[in-house]
């Protein structure tokens, strides 16, 4: 039963049994249950506005008294507030003032909440009345959801905008709906700073989320009868076979975004009730921010660029997928694109393209796995290796040998920190002499989302809070202070993007001594403490120090 029902039962104004075989009535007919309830003269539009008003303790006013040429323009899309019946009547601050006839439509809320950045407040208005402004306005939501389910169109099947029958068939298809749904996802996920769009399909509802700053948060919830062509337009613009539902598939397309090209990397794969899509945005600029920019304290940049300048050896980015370890190799990579060095990459799949560099995508159907990449790339004349993920021994052994015969090898593995990776090489197979002669560096990492410079406060933790989470009784001289997540208009919950959290291990002769003797990790990690390298934890409590995250991100992206 909705909301609007349950108030109504309430109130006395209907029974349950009528509520019911209204609301039955309202999704027959696909109108709104206050649509039903008036159409059936069991409660009339006033006395309806009246009881809401009276219940939820919200305002009522009368449209008949309002002068809509001085109510506020452009606040929101005509076609998002004809789809929700809604008329916007004000803003004060960030306020944001609806007139609608069903205050408890959340999702009307959470729709303009995101297209307005906006606060949004009811105020309700009569159903009758509302229902003559929308008229008067164009389409009904009724014939505005029709028309974005039911409308067949051409699809844009090329990248080349320029060649002419291209942009013959962008013109035919720039005003079909699902495809300005799709637009407006992709420009609202990019201006949201999103990694990934999620489109999920479910039995009764299709949901749009985004991942900003490591979490996901529902966007919106388009009409499930969209759900085949939204998959069958990305498909297209992917270049994904249409006609295949039944297997995942990967696929790239490219939208050129002001005066900059983005690529997206898709994911489609058949769940119970149609396709789910995940698109990554690939930013190319993610790469060219300068390796300041990802959060490295001074002594740590300072051994990273020690270590990949040299003319040979191995260098290991690890941590747990979605770390940023592809950002911090690229970043390497373009300090090192010069044009008197020749850099090949196997990746699967490479994520943002490197003008200078010699990219190449795995593709195991064909037989072009890592290991067989890496052992062309060697007779290609190379200076500096990069090689996407470690996986099995074969690679291993290829891309050590590669390190020991006078070429920069650099890679990522998939471990929780640094010590742990010279263990997980051991356990993969590859000779402890090897691991010793070849790699001269393992940097691990996380990503804490960074504290907004506009709301951030300063927060008072227990002195014993500070204690467990890492910090001495010297750090805790009360010559500074933490700070802690606010929230405001500019920023999500407090925090706004993310920084990196480093442990950077140069490979001593101590640590090489350990391996050869094939210590363990802890073994390890208690040497490279003795040596000044700084944990995860530890990394983060220094971020945390500088008021750039908060302890509980700290805790919970270090939590081992």
């Amino acid at each position: 039963m909705s909301g609007v029902a349950r108030v109504l039962v309430h109130a006395g104004k209907l029974s349950s049994k009528a509520a019911e075989d209204l609301a039955k009535s309202a999704k027959d007919r696909r109108i709104s249950f206050i649509g039903a309830v008036i159409a059936s003269g069991a409660v009339s539009a006033f006395d309806l506005a009246h009881t809401l008003s009276t219940a939820l303790a919200l305002p009522l006013l009368d449209l008949s008294a309002v002068d809509f040429e001085r109510l506020p323009k452009n606040i929101v899309e005509p076609k998002l507030a004809v789809q929700y019946q809604l008329v916007m009547l004000g803003r004060r601050g960030n306020r944001l003032f609806i007139g609608g006839a069903d205050p408890t439509d959340q999702e009307a809320v959470e729709r303009i909440k995101f297209a307005t950045q906006l606060s949004p407040e009811w105020v309700i208005v009569e159903y009758d009345k509302l229902a003559r402004i929308m008229e008067s306005q164009g389409a009904t939501a009724t014939e505005t959801l029709e028309a974005l389910t039911a409308e067949d169109f051409e699809f844009d099947v090329t990248d080349d905008a320029s060649a002419p029958e291209a942009s013959e068939v962008v013109a035919e298809v720039e005003d079909a709906p699902v495809v300005r749904f799709l637009q407006k996802m992709l420009i609202d996920a990019i201006n949201l700073r999103a990694s990934d769009l999620h489109f999920e399909p479910y039995e009764y509802h299709y949901r749009v989320r985004f991942r900003v700053d490591g979490e996901l948060r529902e966007i919106t919830q388009p009409p499930l009868a969209i759900k085949e062509k939204l998959a069958s337009r990305i498909k297209v613009i992917s270049r994904l076979d249409i006609a295949e539902k039944r297997v995942p598939q990967d696929g790239r397309m490219k939208m050129k975004f002001g005066n900059k090209a983005i690529d997206f990397r898709v994911s489609t794969l058949p769940t119970l009730f149609g396709e789910k899509i995940v698109i990554r945005i690939l930013d190319p600029s993610s790469a060219k921010v300068g390796i300041e920019a990802l959060g490295y304290e001074k002594i740590e940049k300072e051994r990273l660029m020690a270590a990949i300048v040299r003319p040979y050896g191995m260098v290991l980015v690890t941590g747990p997928t979605g770390s940023g370890k592809t950002v911090s190799l690229y970043t390497c990579l373009n300090i090192l694109n010069q044009p008197g060095v020749n850099i090949s990459t196997v990746e699967d799949p490479a994520e943002i393209n490197l003008p200078g560099v010699n990219q190449v995508n795995v593709n195991d159907r064909a037989g072009l796995t890592f290991s067989a990449a890496l052992k062309s790339f060697l007779r290609q004349d190379p200076d500096i290796i990069m090689v996407g993920e470690i996986r099995d021994l074969e690679t291993a052994d290829i891309a050590i040998k590669a390190a020991q015969t006078g070429h920069m090898v650099m890679s990522t593995l998939h471990t929780n920190d640094a010590p742990t990776t010279l263990t997980r090489l051991l356990n993969m197979g590859v000779a402890p002499f090897n691991i010793a002669s070849s790699v001269i560096l393992i940097t691990a990492q996380r990503l804490a989302r960074r504290l907004c410079e506009n709301c951030k406060t300063p927060a008072d933790y227990p002195r014993e809070a500070m204690l467990r989470a890492g910090y001495t009784p010297e750090d805790l001289d009360g010559t500074w202070k933490p700070f802690r997540a606010v929230g405001c208009n500019s920023c999500n919950s407090g925090y706004k993007g993310r920084v990196g959290v480093y442990q950077v291990m140069p490979m001593t002769e101590a640590i090489q001594r350990i391996i050869l003797s094939e210590g363990t990790a802890m073994d390890i990690a208690q040497q490279a403490q003795r040596d000044g390298v700084r944990d995860l934890r530890q990394s983060g409590l220094v971020k945390v120090r500088l008021g750039v995250t908060t302890l509980e991100e700290v805790i919970a992206v270090t939590n081992q």
